[in-house]
């Protein structure tokens, strides 16, 4: 009896030390669960998320990454649930069935728009709708407000146009102001706001219009550089321009002619100098040559619009060329006979003589003569001068001749074409009679007077001044004429110029 007790007290024994066993390694069975939280859009890491399980187990946050970590899960169906202020909360349904098991999810959260507003939709400021005579340049401004001032605001403009199919669009502005540039004379503008704060849609605004001025029939056009190369600026009398010329372009020497309405003038392309024309509002440009106004300085060379506006005339080294506006028709009219190069060359208003400067590959020896149609000579201005000259430029009649010379005869050996003290001088044809101008005005001592022509009617010079430190200001000026030249005054007209035309 004793020995049956015995085996049996054993037997139960052995039972319970199994079942204890069997359940240490059913609470040894865990695995991992992995993971990283994101804003849904744009995947960027969300931190500081509360991340906890149903049934429970550990609750931990997002790191700065995003990422977090449970360890230890024993096994079993969960549900694990991600919450952050200002997002919606967020589930994932998660089995861990073996031992060890590395479980990943991620979790890719909402922004909780119930708790955010809208912006307002932007209203347009300036131009008032509907404004016309507005400039080339004009600031766009507008405003919108959101009710939640933490949130960043970006705005969107579309601008479209009345004249061709192209759309401007500039997104991702923070201000409300933008500056259009380079816009065309007489042309309806359509422009709208759109404006998001990153949570919302883009709210729009309604479309405001604004009409620019028709082109202006500018009579003065002059150069400026800007951002390393020149451009061409269009004025009137009172100084109200616009700039002609795009400035990504080197553009010099404008020549204006009203029967063409076009205006003429140099560009550099590809390391050579060619003559452009273009509309008085700088649109179209359009190349003229193929062959290219060539000689010893390119910004000392100048070319002539014949009086009717049908053709050109303009130099490449010793030879002079015609041709027509719409670069056909390519001529010789005359090479100078002892290989001296052509600088500089003028039309007379009737078409019967032209007038030529040459001089050497240095710029000096210079000589300006007349001739006619057939090359012969007319007249002899200069002959063989030492220092600079240049400036041509025939009066309506043809009987006056305008010419710059630098009286002091220097002779610049570095290459820079230097001048001490240019004055300009009227040639009279008919009785060879000189007039210094510059005296007459009172020319400033250490000045140069530069790129002269004669306005319209003939009363006034209109010329570029300026220290012959080579390095200041270039200034537009005028000097008044009267029937003797003498005692004449001299007045500014626009400051930071230089080549102007008066047509």
């Amino acid at each position: 009896m004793k020995t049956l007790i015995k085996i049996l007290s054993i037997f139960i024994l052995t039972f319970c030390l199994f079942s204890c066993n069997e359940d240490l390694v059913e609470q040894a069975q865990t695995g991992i669960l992995k993971g990283k939280v994101v804003k849904r859009g744009s995947n960027v890491p969300l931190a500081n998320v509360k991340i906890f399980t149903n049934p429970t187990t550990q609750t931990v946050f997002s790191g700065t990454d995003g990422s977090f970590e449970i360890a230890a899960m024993p096994i079993g169906n969960y549900s694990v649930k991600a919450e952050l202020s200002g997002y919606i909360t967020s589930f994932q349904s998660v089995n861990i069935q073996n031992q060890n098991q590395l479980v990943t999810v991620v979790f890719e959260m909402d922004d909780d728009t119930s708790l955010n507003s809208p912006p307002t939709a932007p209203q347009l400021l300036s131009p008032i709708d509907n404004a016309v005579n507005q400039p080339l340049s004009v600031e766009l401004t507008w405003s919108a407000t959101d009710p939640d001032t933490a949130d960043v605001l970006k705005y969107s403009l579309t601008i479209k146009n009345n004249l061709d199919t192209n759309v401007i669009q500039v997104n991702d502005l923070k201000a409300n102001h933008y500056t259009l540039s380079n816009l065309k004379f007489g042309v309806s503008y359509f422009w709208q706001v759109s404006v998001s704060d990153g949570i919302h849609q883009p709210v729009l605004s309604l479309i405001g219009k604004f009409t620019t001025n028709t082109v202006p029939a500018n009579r003065y056009h002059y150069v400026r550089k800007l951002n390393g190369n020149f451009v061409i600026m269009s004025s009137d009398e009172q100084g109200n321009s616009f700039q002609f010329t795009d400035s990504s372009y080197n553009s010099w020497r404008p020549r204006k002619n009203n029967n063409a309405g076009l205006i003429a003038f140099l560009r550099t392309e590809g390391g050579s100098t060619h003559i452009y024309t273009a509309n008085p509002d700088g649109s179209n440009p359009f190349k003229v040559t193929t062959v290219p106004v060539a000689g010893f300085n390119t910004y000392e060379m100048d070319f002539a619009w014949s009086t009717n506006g049908k053709e050109i005339i303009y130099s490449n080294f010793n030879k002079l060329y015609r041709i027509n506006k719409d670069g056909s028709g390519l001529a010789l009219v005359y090479t100078t006979p002892d290989g001296s190069l052509i600088s500089e060359c003028d039309w007379s208003y009737d078409g019967s003589k032209i007038a030529i400067k040459t001089n050497d590959y240095n710029g000096y020896n210079a000589n300006i003569y007349v001739i006619d149609m057939m090359g012969n000579t007319l007249k002899t201005v200069l002959s063989g001068s030492v220092g600079a000259s240049g400036g041509l430029n025939f009066s309506v009649d043809g009987q006056l001749l305008l010419f710059t010379r630098d009286i002091s005869g220097y002779q610049d050996g570095s290459g820079n074409y230097r001048q001490l003290d240019s004055h300009i001088f009227i040639y009279n044809l008919t009785n060879d009679s000189v007039s210094d101008i510059s005296v007459e005005s009172e020319k400033t001592m250490g000045t140069n007077d530069l790129d002269p022509r004669f306005s319209p009617n003939n009363a006034q010079v209109i010329f570029m001044n300026t220290s012959n430190d080579n390095i200041s200001q270039r200034n537009v000026m005028t000097i008044d004429l009267n029937s003797n030249l003498t005692d004449l005054s001299r007045a500014a007209l626009f400051n930071n110029g230089e080549m102007p035309d008066y047509e």
